[in-house]
This record gives structure tokens, C-alpha cells and sequence, in this order.
């Protein structure tokens, strides 16, 4: 009985992420993006009747609409990086994953990626997921970890396996779960993972995601 109600809570759980998800998307849409396209509009139109009458005028409000073009380039990119990031498709998981590494072990952790070369094609999900998770655990070993190295491990068979271990300080007893650890268990969870964390003895944290593939690998669509 109480398997069943965690079961049921955790589903619960996930659905209500979902649509919380959903409604951000919505709300940066049509509060964000929609005016400013909506605007755009407007202002050539206004730009089109200024152009013989005040070309000076049109000129400036042309200047407008390249910078209100900009933003909404950059928060439609924004949104897209939300729902997949494009280094998945640029460079792949593993490519992405070194990249972030890159970038953030020009702090104090020297990071380290092994998987299989090639890594098997993947579901789009398990690698968002897998994605997002390491990127969560990575950002947790720069801010808090004082590690001096870090590894990522990816194993592939019937899940995906990632594992992210530090030499740091491990995590203080009394700590209680953040958002980014929440996050990261949701993530795992709306697969119908697991995602454990472990504190050594000698400190050194490990965090290991387990995704299934959902009945196998498959590759991402070309």
C-alpha cells in the first residue's frame, strides 16, 4: 500500500513538473515573444508612411526594430536551448558534454569525460535528460565541491548510466536537497530512472543517474 501511494505521488509529482513546464513555455510565448513580434509589426507599418514624408524619422524607428529583433532572436534561442539544447545536435552527448567540461574546469576541477567511442544513438530524451543532469552535477562540483578532479562516466546497455564523481568535500549531513538536485531527480524520474547520491568517508561526492532506454536505442532524427 504505501509502494503504491509513493507510486502515485511521484506520478503526481511529474505531471504537475510537466505542466508547469508547459505553462512557462506559454507564458514566454504569448507574454514575451508575442508582443514583441506584435510591436515589430506595428512599427514598420509606421516606418512605411514615415519613409517619404520623415526619412530621418523612419530611420531611427528602423534602428528600433533591428534592436527588438535581436532580443527576440535571443529569447526564441533561449526557449529552444530549454526544450533542447542545440550542442546535442552539433556535437552529440558526448561532444556536449566535453564542451561544458571545457568551459567550466577553467575554474578549479579539471574534468574528465569517458564513454564508449562511438556512444550507441540514443533516445532524444534520454540524451536531453542525460544532458542536463551531468550539466546540473558539473555546476554543483565548480560552485561547492573545492574538487580538484571530476569525472563523467557514460555506460550504455539496456539504460544509459551516468556518473559523476568529485574528490571535493563531499555534501554536509544537514544539507537538505536544492532545487538543482530536485531538478535533476525529476529529470531522471519522468524516464522511470533512478538518480542516487553518494557521499564518500574521505569526502568526494557521487551522483549516478540510471535512464532506461524505452525499449532500446534509437538514434535521433536526421
Amino acid at each position: 500500500m504505501q509502494r503504491t501511494n509513493d507510486l502515485r505521488r511521484s506520478r503526481e509529482q511529474l505531471v504537475s513538473a510537466r505542466e508547469e513546464e508547459r505553462r512557462r513555455l506559454r507564458r514566454d510565448l504569448h507574454d514575451g515573444l508575442g508582443p514583441a513580434l506584435a510591436s515589430q509589426a506595428l512599427t514598420v507599418d509606421t516606418v512605411e508612411l514615415l519613409l517619404s514624408r520623415d526619412p530621418a524619422a523612419a530611420a531611427v524607428l528602423l534602428r528600433e526594430v533591428k534592436a527588438q529583433s535581436q532580443a527576440a532572436i535571443t529569447e526564441i534561442r533561449r526557449v529552444i536551448y530549454g526544450l533542447r539544447p542545440p550542442a546535442l545536435d552539433d556535437l552529440g552527448l558526448v561532444g556536449a558534454l566535453r564542451e561544458q567540461a571545457n568551459r567550466l574546469g577553467l575554474s578549479r576541477a579539471e574534468i574528465r569525460i569517458e564513454a564508449p567511442e562511438p556512444l550507441l544513438p540514443l533516445p532524444a530524451a534520454v540524451e536531453v535528460a542525460a544532458y542536463h543532469i551531468a550539466q546540473e552535477a558539473l555546476a554543483n562540483v565548480a560552485r561547492h565541491a573545492s574538487a580538484r578532479h571530476c569525472t563523467v562516466v557514460l555506460a550504455v546497455s539496456d539504460v544509459l548510466t551516468l556518473t559523476v564523481t568529485d574528490d571535493g568535500m563531499g555534501i554536509p549531513a544537514a544539507r537538505t536537497a536544492g532545487v538543482g538536485l530536485s531538478s535533476m531527480r525529476e529529470r531522471a524520474a519522468e524516464l522511470g530512472g533512478t538518480l542516487a547520491l553518494e557521499t564518500a568517508m574521505g569526502g568526494g561526492t557521487t551522483v549516478r543517474a540510471t535512464l532506461p532506454l524505452g525499449g532500446g536505442a534509437h538514434g535521433r532524427p536526421d
